[in-house]
Protein backbone atom coordinates (compact mmCIF):
# COMPACT_ATOMS: atom_id res chain seq x y z
CA UNK A 1 0.00 0.00 0.00
CA UNK A 2 1.35 3.35 -0.97
CA UNK A 3 2.26 5.59 1.56
CA UNK A 4 0.49 9.19 1.62
CA UNK A 5 2.84 12.19 2.73
CA UNK A 6 1.59 14.08 5.71
CA UNK A 7 0.20 17.07 5.82
CA UNK A 8 3.35 18.77 7.50
CA UNK A 9 5.83 17.25 5.20
CA UNK A 10 3.96 18.65 2.37
CA UNK A 11 4.04 22.31 4.09
CA UNK A 12 8.02 21.57 4.32
CA UNK A 13 8.78 20.53 0.90
CA UNK A 14 6.35 23.58 -0.59
CA UNK A 15 8.49 25.90 1.84
CA UNK A 16 11.64 24.52 0.63
CA UNK A 17 11.00 25.24 -2.72
CA UNK A 18 9.95 28.81 -2.35
CA UNK A 19 13.07 28.74 -0.81
CA UNK A 20 15.41 27.17 -3.86
CA UNK A 21 13.33 29.74 -5.68
CA UNK A 22 14.42 32.45 -3.89
CA UNK A 23 17.85 31.37 -4.33
CA UNK A 24 17.81 31.52 -7.84
CA UNK A 25 16.07 34.97 -7.81
CA UNK A 26 19.65 35.64 -5.68
CA UNK A 27 21.89 33.78 -7.67
CA UNK A 28 20.92 34.99 -11.56
CA UNK A 29 21.58 38.27 -9.93
CA UNK A 30 17.85 39.84 -9.26
CA UNK A 31 18.18 40.91 -5.90
CA UNK A 32 21.11 42.65 -6.09
CA UNK A 33 20.45 45.00 -9.01
CA UNK A 34 16.91 45.56 -8.25
CA UNK A 35 17.88 46.61 -4.44
CA UNK A 36 18.31 49.98 -5.45
CA UNK A 37 14.80 50.18 -7.59
CA UNK A 38 12.23 51.69 -5.00
CA UNK A 39 8.46 50.00 -5.47
CA UNK A 40 7.39 52.42 -2.40
CA UNK A 41 10.02 55.44 -1.91
CA UNK A 42 11.83 54.17 1.49
CA UNK A 43 9.89 51.33 2.58
CA UNK A 44 9.85 48.36 -0.07
CA UNK A 45 12.37 47.61 -3.24
CA UNK A 46 12.27 45.34 -6.28
CA UNK A 47 14.87 43.43 -5.16
CA UNK A 48 13.35 42.96 -1.96
CA UNK A 49 9.60 41.91 -3.50
CA UNK A 50 11.73 39.53 -6.07
CA UNK A 51 13.61 37.90 -3.25
CA UNK A 52 10.86 37.63 -0.68
CA UNK A 53 7.85 36.70 -3.37
CA UNK A 54 8.24 33.37 -4.09
CA UNK A 55 7.80 32.27 -0.29
CA UNK A 56 4.80 34.01 0.20
CA UNK A 57 3.45 32.87 -2.93
CA UNK A 58 4.20 29.35 -2.02
CA UNK A 59 2.96 29.74 1.39
CA UNK A 60 -0.21 31.22 -0.12
CA UNK A 61 -0.53 27.52 -2.23
CA UNK A 62 0.48 25.84 1.01
CA UNK A 63 -2.40 27.37 2.99
CA UNK A 64 -4.84 27.31 0.30
CA UNK A 65 -4.65 23.14 0.19
CA UNK A 66 -4.17 23.04 4.16
CA UNK A 67 -6.62 20.94 5.99
CA UNK A 68 -5.52 20.54 9.48
CA UNK A 69 -8.72 23.27 10.22
CA UNK A 70 -8.79 27.28 9.79
CA UNK A 71 -7.03 28.11 13.17
CA UNK A 72 -3.91 26.50 11.79
CA UNK A 73 -3.70 27.65 8.62
CA UNK A 74 -1.16 30.20 9.59
CA UNK A 75 1.07 28.29 11.17
CA UNK A 76 1.14 26.13 7.81
CA UNK A 77 2.25 29.28 6.26
CA UNK A 78 4.43 30.09 8.76
CA UNK A 79 6.19 26.83 8.32
CA UNK A 80 6.65 27.03 4.85
CA UNK A 81 8.07 30.42 5.23
CA UNK A 82 10.31 29.35 7.32
CA UNK A 83 11.35 26.67 5.45
CA UNK A 84 12.05 28.90 2.67
CA UNK A 85 14.12 31.68 5.18
CA UNK A 86 16.39 28.49 5.82
CA UNK A 87 17.31 28.08 2.45
CA UNK A 88 18.44 31.76 1.81
CA UNK A 89 20.16 31.37 5.57
CA UNK A 90 22.01 28.28 4.56
CA UNK A 91 23.37 30.07 1.47
CA UNK A 92 24.50 33.18 3.49
CA UNK A 93 26.55 30.73 5.77
CA UNK A 94 27.99 28.52 3.42
CA UNK A 95 29.10 31.96 1.46
CA UNK A 96 31.14 32.36 4.39
CA UNK A 97 33.19 29.51 4.71
CA UNK A 98 33.28 29.02 0.83
CA UNK A 99 34.20 31.43 -1.88
CA UNK A 100 31.21 30.63 -3.70
CA UNK A 101 32.21 33.16 -6.26
CA UNK A 102 34.46 30.99 -8.10
CA UNK A 103 31.37 29.35 -9.52
CA UNK A 104 28.69 31.49 -9.05
CA UNK A 105 29.32 35.23 -9.46
CA UNK A 106 26.53 37.23 -8.06
CA UNK A 107 26.77 35.39 -4.89
CA UNK A 108 28.91 39.01 -3.64
CA UNK A 109 28.79 40.37 -0.19
CA UNK A 110 26.71 42.70 -1.21
CA UNK A 111 23.83 39.90 -2.19
CA UNK A 112 24.90 38.56 2.03
CA UNK A 113 24.25 42.07 3.09
CA UNK A 114 20.86 42.31 1.49
CA UNK A 115 19.67 39.07 2.85
CA UNK A 116 20.74 39.52 6.36
CA UNK A 117 19.45 43.19 6.54
CA UNK A 118 22.49 45.25 6.88
CA UNK A 119 22.80 43.25 10.63
CA UNK A 120 25.42 41.29 10.23
CA UNK A 121 25.71 37.40 10.40
CA UNK A 122 24.69 37.19 14.21
CA UNK A 123 21.18 39.27 13.90
CA UNK A 124 20.85 38.72 10.32
CA UNK A 125 20.50 35.63 9.58
CA UNK A 126 17.59 34.65 12.52
CA UNK A 127 15.82 37.93 11.41
CA UNK A 128 15.76 36.48 7.63
CA UNK A 129 14.22 33.42 8.90
CA UNK A 130 12.02 34.94 11.43
CA UNK A 131 10.97 37.82 8.37
CA UNK A 132 10.51 34.90 5.51
CA UNK A 133 8.04 32.90 8.32
CA UNK A 134 6.17 36.14 9.57
CA UNK A 135 5.60 36.51 5.08
CA UNK A 136 4.36 32.84 5.15
CA UNK A 137 1.89 33.33 8.02
CA UNK A 138 0.60 36.06 6.30
CA UNK A 139 0.33 35.15 3.25
CA UNK A 140 -1.45 31.75 4.13
CA UNK A 141 -3.83 34.03 6.85
CA UNK A 142 -5.13 35.48 3.94
CA UNK A 143 -7.44 32.41 3.47
CA UNK A 144 -9.06 33.55 6.97
CA UNK A 145 -10.33 36.86 5.13
CA UNK A 146 -13.80 36.29 3.00
CA UNK A 147 -12.88 35.43 -0.82
CA UNK A 148 -14.09 39.42 -1.76
CA UNK A 149 -12.41 41.47 0.53
CA UNK A 150 -9.10 39.05 -0.12
CA UNK A 151 -9.21 39.62 -3.83
CA UNK A 152 -9.43 42.90 -3.12
CA UNK A 153 -6.79 43.07 -1.35
CA UNK A 154 -4.58 41.16 -3.34
CA UNK A 155 -5.10 42.82 -6.65
CA UNK A 156 -4.65 46.34 -5.22
CA UNK A 157 -0.96 45.15 -3.71
CA UNK A 158 0.00 43.69 -7.29
CA UNK A 159 -1.11 46.73 -8.94
CA UNK A 160 1.06 48.94 -6.19
CA UNK A 161 3.62 46.66 -7.24
CA UNK A 162 3.03 46.88 -11.10
CA UNK A 163 2.84 50.37 -10.73
CA UNK A 164 5.85 51.43 -8.75
CA UNK A 165 7.82 48.93 -11.27
CA UNK A 166 7.14 51.30 -14.27
CA UNK A 167 7.37 54.24 -12.12
CA UNK A 168 9.87 56.27 -14.83
CA UNK A 169 7.82 55.18 -17.28
CA UNK A 170 4.08 56.64 -15.86
CA UNK A 171 6.13 60.08 -15.12
CA UNK A 172 7.65 60.30 -18.61
CA UNK A 173 3.93 59.79 -20.12
CA UNK A 174 2.60 61.92 -17.20
CA UNK A 175 4.53 65.24 -18.78
CA UNK A 176 2.80 65.28 -22.03
CA UNK A 177 -0.53 65.47 -20.05
CA UNK A 178 -0.24 69.32 -18.95
CA UNK A 179 -2.13 70.01 -15.38
CA UNK A 180 -3.61 66.27 -15.48
CA UNK A 181 0.00 64.73 -15.82
CA UNK A 182 0.59 66.52 -12.64
CA UNK A 183 -2.28 65.67 -10.83
CA UNK A 184 -0.90 62.14 -11.53
CA UNK A 185 2.68 62.63 -10.87
CA UNK A 186 1.86 63.93 -7.21
CA UNK A 187 1.79 59.64 -6.38
CA UNK A 188 5.56 59.34 -7.62
CA UNK A 189 8.30 60.03 -5.30
CA UNK A 190 11.80 60.37 -6.65
CA UNK A 191 12.46 56.89 -7.27
CA UNK A 192 9.16 54.46 -6.97
CA UNK A 193 5.54 55.44 -5.66
CA UNK A 194 4.90 57.72 -2.66
CA UNK A 195 3.80 56.43 0.71
CA UNK A 196 0.51 58.62 -0.20
CA UNK A 197 0.21 57.15 -3.39
CA UNK A 198 0.67 54.24 -2.40
CA UNK A 199 -2.17 54.19 -0.03
CA UNK A 200 -4.23 55.70 -2.14
CA UNK A 201 -3.87 53.08 -5.04
CA UNK A 202 -4.70 50.47 -2.54
CA UNK A 203 -8.03 52.07 -1.79
CA UNK A 204 -8.64 52.72 -5.35
CA UNK A 205 -7.98 49.00 -6.80
CA UNK A 206 -9.49 47.58 -3.96
CA UNK A 207 -12.50 48.97 -3.76
CA UNK A 208 -12.88 48.78 -7.87
CA UNK A 209 -11.82 45.13 -7.11
CA UNK A 210 -14.59 44.57 -4.23
CA UNK A 211 -17.10 46.38 -6.19
CA UNK A 212 -16.30 44.45 -9.46
CA UNK A 213 -15.98 41.16 -7.35
CA UNK A 214 -17.52 37.96 -9.18
CA UNK A 215 -17.59 34.74 -7.20
CA UNK A 216 -16.21 31.82 -8.63
CA UNK A 217 -18.92 29.79 -8.30
CA UNK A 218 -21.47 31.62 -10.33
CA UNK A 219 -18.67 31.12 -13.28
CA UNK A 220 -21.44 30.16 -15.84
CA UNK A 221 -23.99 32.95 -15.14
CA UNK A 222 -21.39 35.23 -15.85
CA UNK A 223 -20.13 33.92 -18.73
CA UNK A 224 -23.75 33.96 -20.20
CA UNK A 225 -24.88 37.40 -19.04
CA UNK A 226 -21.47 38.59 -20.63
CA UNK A 227 -23.09 37.06 -23.95
CA UNK A 228 -25.73 38.43 -23.51
CA UNK A 229 -25.18 42.07 -22.73
CA UNK A 230 -27.97 44.78 -24.56
CA UNK A 231 -26.74 45.62 -28.20
CA UNK A 232 -26.12 49.57 -26.71
CA UNK A 233 -23.33 48.83 -23.95
CA UNK A 234 -21.70 46.94 -26.47
CA UNK A 235 -21.99 49.58 -28.98
CA UNK A 236 -21.08 52.35 -25.87
CA UNK A 237 -17.96 50.31 -25.32
CA UNK A 238 -16.96 49.98 -28.36
CA UNK A 239 -17.68 53.83 -29.04
CA UNK A 240 -15.14 54.69 -25.84
CA UNK A 241 -12.38 52.37 -27.02
CA UNK A 242 -12.34 53.85 -30.86
CA UNK A 243 -12.28 57.10 -28.93
CA UNK A 244 -9.36 56.22 -26.57
CA UNK A 245 -7.27 54.54 -29.58
CA UNK A 246 -7.73 57.85 -32.00
CA UNK A 247 -5.99 59.49 -28.70
CA UNK A 248 -3.36 56.87 -27.47
CA UNK A 249 -0.68 58.50 -29.71
CA UNK A 250 -1.10 61.33 -28.43
CA UNK A 251 -1.06 60.62 -24.76
CA UNK A 252 1.37 57.88 -24.69
CA UNK A 253 4.06 59.77 -26.70
CA UNK A 254 6.73 58.53 -29.66
CA UNK A 255 8.60 55.37 -27.91
CA UNK A 256 5.12 53.99 -26.38
CA UNK A 257 3.20 54.79 -30.10
CA UNK A 258 6.08 52.93 -31.89
CA UNK A 259 5.39 50.15 -29.32
CA UNK A 260 1.99 50.34 -30.47
CA UNK A 261 2.41 50.10 -34.05
CA UNK A 262 4.54 46.62 -33.44
CA UNK A 263 1.52 45.58 -31.24
CA UNK A 264 -0.59 46.10 -34.36
CA UNK A 265 0.99 44.44 -36.59
CA UNK A 266 0.84 41.56 -34.53
CA UNK A 267 -2.76 41.93 -33.71
CA UNK A 268 -3.51 42.17 -37.41
CA UNK A 269 -1.20 38.85 -37.77
CA UNK A 270 -2.91 37.17 -34.95
CA UNK A 271 -6.03 37.67 -36.43
CA UNK A 272 -5.23 35.49 -39.07
CA UNK A 273 -3.79 32.75 -37.97
CA UNK A 274 -7.08 33.11 -35.43
CA UNK A 275 -8.51 31.61 -38.31
CA UNK A 276 -6.31 28.95 -38.54
CA UNK A 277 -5.85 27.85 -35.79
CA UNK A 278 -8.41 28.93 -33.50
CA UNK A 279 -11.65 28.88 -35.48
CA UNK A 280 -10.84 25.81 -37.83
CA UNK A 281 -7.81 24.04 -35.38
CA UNK A 282 -5.41 23.67 -37.92
CA UNK A 283 -1.67 24.42 -36.37
CA UNK A 284 -0.25 26.39 -38.67
CA UNK A 285 3.83 26.69 -38.07
CA UNK A 286 4.73 28.43 -40.99
CA UNK A 287 3.05 31.50 -40.79
CA UNK A 288 5.79 33.50 -41.01
CA UNK A 289 6.05 33.14 -44.44
CA UNK A 290 2.92 34.75 -45.55
CA UNK A 291 4.27 37.81 -43.41
CA UNK A 292 7.15 37.88 -45.37
CA UNK A 293 5.65 37.00 -48.77
CA UNK A 294 3.43 40.67 -48.56
CA UNK A 295 6.15 42.20 -47.09
CA UNK A 296 8.58 41.41 -49.58
CA UNK A 297 6.27 41.39 -52.67
CA UNK A 298 5.04 44.96 -51.04
CA UNK A 299 9.31 45.79 -51.73
CA UNK A 300 9.78 44.08 -54.53
CA UNK A 301 6.29 46.20 -56.39
CA UNK A 302 7.19 50.02 -55.28
CA UNK A 303 10.93 49.88 -54.44
CA UNK A 304 12.63 51.81 -57.19
CA UNK A 305 15.97 49.84 -56.53
CA UNK A 306 13.84 46.57 -57.66
CA UNK A 307 11.78 47.94 -60.57
CA UNK A 308 11.64 50.60 -63.11
CA UNK A 309 8.86 52.04 -62.54
CA UNK A 310 7.16 51.38 -58.97
CA UNK A 311 4.19 51.72 -57.95
CA UNK A 312 2.40 53.40 -54.76
CA UNK A 313 1.81 51.42 -51.43
CA UNK A 314 -2.26 51.66 -52.61
CA UNK A 315 -1.41 49.97 -56.05
CA UNK A 316 0.85 47.57 -54.83
CA UNK A 317 -1.46 46.12 -52.31
CA UNK A 318 -4.05 44.18 -53.93
CA UNK A 319 -1.23 42.22 -56.00
CA UNK A 320 0.56 41.72 -52.54
CA UNK A 321 -2.46 40.20 -50.36
CA UNK A 322 -3.46 38.15 -54.09
CA UNK A 323 0.09 36.42 -53.91
CA UNK A 324 -0.22 35.93 -50.31
CA UNK A 325 -3.75 34.19 -50.34
CA UNK A 326 -2.06 32.20 -53.22
CA UNK A 327 0.65 30.73 -51.49
CA UNK A 328 -1.94 29.83 -48.78
CA UNK A 329 -4.02 27.73 -50.97
CA UNK A 330 -0.94 26.28 -52.34
CA UNK A 331 0.75 25.25 -48.73
CA UNK A 332 -2.82 23.98 -48.20
CA UNK A 333 -3.20 21.98 -50.93
CA UNK A 334 -0.51 19.27 -49.76
CA UNK A 335 -1.40 19.31 -46.15
CA UNK A 336 -5.54 18.54 -46.54
CA UNK A 337 -4.84 14.75 -44.51
CA UNK A 338 -2.73 15.89 -42.46
CA UNK A 339 -3.41 16.60 -38.64
CA UNK A 340 -1.98 17.78 -35.20
CA UNK A 341 1.56 17.33 -35.02
CA UNK A 342 2.33 16.13 -39.26
CA UNK A 343 0.40 19.28 -40.34
CA UNK A 344 2.77 21.36 -37.48
CA UNK A 345 6.12 20.14 -38.99
CA UNK A 346 4.68 20.60 -42.79
CA UNK A 347 3.97 24.24 -42.28
CA UNK A 348 6.91 24.57 -40.06
CA UNK A 349 8.58 23.20 -43.31
CA UNK A 350 7.20 25.60 -45.34
CA UNK A 351 8.11 28.57 -43.50
CA UNK A 352 11.81 27.42 -43.77
CA UNK A 353 11.99 27.17 -47.51
CA UNK A 354 10.23 30.84 -47.96
CA UNK A 355 13.13 31.77 -45.70
CA UNK A 356 15.73 30.12 -47.24
CA UNK A 357 14.12 31.12 -50.34
CA UNK A 358 14.40 34.83 -49.72
CA UNK A 359 18.30 34.50 -48.12
CA UNK A 360 19.34 32.62 -51.61
CA UNK A 361 21.37 33.54 -54.32
CA UNK A 362 19.13 32.42 -57.07
CA UNK A 363 16.53 35.52 -56.14
CA UNK A 364 18.92 37.91 -54.87
CA UNK A 365 18.18 40.12 -57.95
CA UNK A 366 14.87 40.53 -56.98
CA UNK A 367 15.03 39.96 -53.31
CA UNK A 368 18.58 41.48 -52.23
CA UNK A 369 19.47 38.24 -50.46
CA UNK A 370 20.60 39.51 -46.80
CA UNK A 371 21.27 42.87 -47.94
CA UNK A 372 17.30 43.04 -47.89
CA UNK A 373 15.20 45.88 -49.72
CA UNK A 374 15.17 49.33 -49.06
CA UNK A 375 13.20 52.34 -49.85
CA UNK A 376 10.23 50.44 -49.74
CA UNK A 377 6.99 53.49 -50.41
CA UNK A 378 4.84 54.05 -47.76
CA UNK A 379 1.37 55.08 -47.36
CA UNK A 380 -0.04 58.20 -49.29
CA UNK A 381 -3.89 59.79 -49.06
CA UNK A 382 -3.53 62.74 -51.13
CA UNK A 383 -1.48 65.57 -49.40
CA UNK A 384 -1.54 63.10 -46.44
CA UNK A 385 1.80 61.14 -46.41
CA UNK A 386 1.61 58.21 -43.77
CA UNK A 387 4.81 57.31 -43.77
CA UNK A 388 5.79 59.11 -40.49
CA UNK A 389 5.56 56.86 -37.50
CA UNK A 390 2.30 58.88 -35.61
CA UNK A 391 1.09 58.65 -38.77
CA UNK A 392 1.18 54.96 -39.67
CA UNK A 393 -0.57 53.80 -36.45
CA UNK A 394 -3.76 55.38 -38.36
CA UNK A 395 -3.50 52.98 -40.95
CA UNK A 396 -2.73 49.94 -38.71
CA UNK A 397 -5.60 51.22 -36.66
CA UNK A 398 -8.02 51.14 -40.01
CA UNK A 399 -6.86 47.98 -41.00
CA UNK A 400 -7.30 46.21 -37.61
CA UNK A 401 -11.18 47.39 -37.61
CA UNK A 402 -11.47 46.01 -41.42
CA UNK A 403 -10.06 42.89 -39.85
CA UNK A 404 -11.84 42.54 -36.84
CA UNK A 405 -15.24 43.18 -38.59
CA UNK A 406 -14.14 40.27 -41.59
CA UNK A 407 -12.83 38.08 -38.76
CA UNK A 408 -16.38 38.60 -37.08
CA UNK A 409 -18.42 38.01 -39.49
CA UNK A 410 -16.52 34.98 -40.79
CA UNK A 411 -16.84 33.38 -37.16
CA UNK A 412 -20.66 33.99 -36.98
CA UNK A 413 -21.29 33.07 -41.03
CA UNK A 414 -22.04 29.01 -42.32
CA UNK A 415 -18.57 28.55 -43.17
CA UNK A 416 -16.88 30.04 -39.49
CA UNK A 417 -19.13 27.32 -38.25
CA UNK A 418 -18.01 24.49 -40.50
CA UNK A 419 -14.34 25.23 -39.49
CA UNK A 420 -15.78 24.86 -36.02
CA UNK A 421 -16.73 21.85 -37.07
CA UNK A 422 -13.86 20.36 -38.60
CA UNK A 423 -12.18 21.74 -35.66
CA UNK A 424 -13.87 19.56 -33.07
CA UNK A 425 -14.00 16.61 -35.31
CA UNK A 426 -13.37 16.29 -38.67
CA UNK A 427 -14.60 12.84 -39.62
CA UNK A 428 -18.23 14.08 -38.22
CA UNK A 429 -17.91 17.07 -40.00
CA UNK A 430 -17.93 15.45 -43.35
CA UNK A 431 -20.22 13.05 -42.72
CA UNK A 432 -22.58 15.73 -42.30
CA UNK A 433 -21.36 16.94 -45.64
CA UNK A 434 -19.22 19.33 -45.16
CA UNK A 435 -16.51 19.83 -47.70
CA UNK A 436 -13.59 19.81 -45.53
CA UNK A 437 -11.05 20.42 -48.96
CA UNK A 438 -12.74 23.97 -49.66
CA UNK A 439 -13.41 24.68 -45.96
CA UNK A 440 -9.54 24.46 -44.85
CA UNK A 441 -8.27 25.72 -47.79
CA UNK A 442 -10.35 28.88 -47.20
CA UNK A 443 -8.90 28.83 -43.72
CA UNK A 444 -5.44 28.84 -45.38
CA UNK A 445 -6.20 31.60 -47.53
CA UNK A 446 -8.24 33.70 -45.19
CA UNK A 447 -4.92 33.35 -42.60
CA UNK A 448 -2.72 34.16 -45.55
CA UNK A 449 -4.67 37.27 -46.48
CA UNK A 450 -4.32 39.09 -43.05
CA UNK A 451 -0.61 37.81 -42.39
CA UNK A 452 0.08 39.64 -46.41
CA UNK A 453 -1.49 42.74 -45.30
CA UNK A 454 0.28 42.59 -41.63
CA UNK A 455 3.56 42.31 -43.83
CA UNK A 456 2.74 45.34 -46.04
CA UNK A 457 2.34 47.55 -43.38
CA UNK A 458 5.53 46.14 -41.57
CA UNK A 459 7.64 46.62 -44.55
CA UNK A 460 5.96 50.34 -45.02
CA UNK A 461 6.55 51.02 -41.46
CA UNK A 462 10.65 50.17 -41.61
CA UNK A 463 10.67 51.66 -45.16
CA UNK A 464 12.74 48.01 -45.83
CA UNK A 465 12.73 44.46 -45.69
CA UNK A 466 15.06 41.85 -44.41
CA UNK A 467 15.13 38.35 -43.81
CA UNK A 468 16.36 38.73 -40.50
CA UNK A 469 12.58 39.94 -39.76
CA UNK A 470 11.36 36.64 -40.49
CA UNK A 471 12.51 33.92 -38.33
CA UNK A 472 10.40 31.13 -36.76
CA UNK A 473 10.44 32.82 -33.40
CA UNK A 474 7.57 35.38 -35.21
CA UNK A 475 5.23 32.11 -35.75
CA UNK A 476 5.54 31.00 -32.33
CA UNK A 477 5.21 34.61 -30.73
CA UNK A 478 1.61 34.96 -33.19
CA UNK A 479 0.66 31.80 -31.33
CA UNK A 480 1.40 32.37 -27.99
CA UNK A 481 -0.47 35.52 -28.59
CA UNK A 482 -3.41 33.65 -29.44
CA UNK A 483 -3.03 31.74 -26.45
CA UNK A 484 -2.39 34.27 -23.90
CA UNK A 485 -5.47 35.64 -25.42
CA UNK A 486 -8.15 33.21 -25.36
CA UNK A 487 -7.98 30.44 -28.77
CA UNK A 488 -10.76 31.37 -31.23
CA UNK A 489 -11.32 34.53 -29.29
CA UNK A 490 -11.20 38.12 -31.04
CA UNK A 491 -11.06 40.53 -28.31
CA UNK A 492 -8.43 37.91 -26.59
CA UNK A 493 -6.32 38.00 -30.25
CA UNK A 494 -6.36 42.20 -29.21
CA UNK A 495 -5.46 41.69 -25.34
CA UNK A 496 -3.34 38.94 -26.40
CA UNK A 497 -0.97 41.43 -28.66
CA UNK A 498 -0.83 44.03 -25.93
CA UNK A 499 0.26 41.20 -22.96
CA UNK A 500 2.77 39.46 -25.47
CA UNK A 501 4.05 42.11 -27.46
CA UNK A 502 3.51 45.43 -25.41
CA UNK A 503 4.83 44.17 -22.20
CA UNK A 504 8.31 43.27 -23.36
CA UNK A 505 8.86 46.33 -24.97
CA UNK A 506 7.60 48.24 -21.85
CA UNK A 507 10.24 46.20 -19.57
CA UNK A 508 12.78 46.40 -22.12
CA UNK A 509 14.81 49.06 -18.98
CA UNK A 510 15.06 45.63 -17.22
CA UNK A 511 17.49 44.41 -19.78
CA UNK A 512 18.30 40.75 -20.00
CA UNK A 513 15.90 40.36 -17.07
CA UNK A 514 12.43 40.84 -18.90
CA UNK A 515 12.53 37.90 -20.53
CA UNK A 516 13.00 35.88 -17.36
CA UNK A 517 10.64 37.66 -15.51
CA UNK A 518 8.17 37.51 -18.45
CA UNK A 519 8.27 33.52 -18.91
CA UNK A 520 7.62 33.07 -14.91
CA UNK A 521 4.39 35.48 -15.34
CA UNK A 522 2.99 33.98 -18.58
CA UNK A 523 3.47 30.17 -17.04
CA UNK A 524 1.63 31.47 -13.47
CA UNK A 525 -0.67 32.76 -15.71
CA UNK A 526 -1.92 29.81 -17.77
CA UNK A 527 -1.83 27.84 -14.37
CA UNK A 528 -4.26 29.91 -12.90
CA UNK A 529 -5.96 31.13 -16.85
CA UNK A 530 -5.65 28.02 -18.96
CA UNK A 531 -8.52 29.10 -20.84
CA UNK A 532 -6.44 32.74 -22.11
CA UNK A 533 -7.27 36.05 -20.59
CA UNK A 534 -10.61 36.76 -22.69
CA UNK A 535 -11.38 33.37 -23.79
CA UNK A 536 -14.41 32.47 -25.97
CA UNK A 537 -17.68 31.59 -23.93
CA UNK A 538 -17.90 28.19 -25.18
CA UNK A 539 -14.07 27.24 -24.75
CA UNK A 540 -14.64 28.59 -21.00
CA UNK A 541 -17.40 26.69 -20.02
CA UNK A 542 -16.53 23.92 -21.38
CA UNK A 543 -12.84 24.19 -19.81
CA UNK A 544 -14.37 24.90 -15.90
CA UNK A 545 -17.75 22.68 -16.60
CA UNK A 546 -16.30 19.74 -14.69
CA UNK A 547 -15.04 21.49 -11.93
CA UNK A 548 -18.01 23.48 -11.55
CA UNK A 549 -20.05 19.81 -11.46
CA UNK A 550 -18.15 18.78 -8.35
CA UNK A 551 -17.56 20.86 -5.73
CA UNK A 552 -15.22 19.28 -2.52
CA UNK A 553 -16.61 18.88 0.72
CA UNK A 554 -14.55 19.02 3.67
CA UNK A 555 -15.78 17.63 7.20
CA UNK A 556 -16.67 21.27 9.19
CA UNK A 557 -13.63 21.30 11.41
CA UNK A 558 -10.96 20.84 8.20
CA UNK A 559 -12.86 23.13 6.00
CA UNK A 560 -11.24 26.57 4.81
CA UNK A 561 -12.40 29.55 5.87
CA UNK A 562 -14.38 30.64 2.85
CA UNK A 563 -15.99 27.30 2.86
CA UNK A 564 -17.24 27.06 6.21
CA UNK A 565 -18.51 30.62 5.51
CA UNK A 566 -20.60 29.56 2.33
CA UNK A 567 -22.07 26.65 4.49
Amino acid sequence: MKHKPSIWSEVIRTGLLSGAVSLLICLVGMSEDFDDRAIVYGLVTMGEILTFAPIAVLAYSAGRRWQGGRTTVPVAGLLSGACGGVVLAALVGIGQVINLREMLINASPVLYDILTFGLGLAAGIPMLILGSALIGAVAAALFLIPGRPRQALIQAVVAVTLIGLIRDLLVTIATNWGPVGKAVTWMFAAGGLAIPGALFLLVLVGGLTYWRYKDPRSRKIVVLKRAQQPPWRRWATLAAIAVLILLLPRILGLFLSDVLDTVGIFILMGLGLNIVVGFAGLLDLGYVAFFAIGAYTMGVLTSPERIGTPLTYWEALPFCLLVAVIFGVILGLPVLKMRGDYLAIVTLGFGEIVRLLVLSDWLRPWLGGPEGIQLIAHPIIGPVDFGSQPMIYFVIVAFIGIATFIATRLKDSRLGRAWMALREDEDVAKAMGINHVTTKLMAFASGAFFAGLGGTLFAAKLQSAYPQSFQFLVSINVLCLLIIGGMGSIPGVIVGGFALVGLPEILREFADFRYLVYGAVLVAMMLVRPEGLIPEVRRELELHEEEEAVEPVLPPETAPAETQGRR
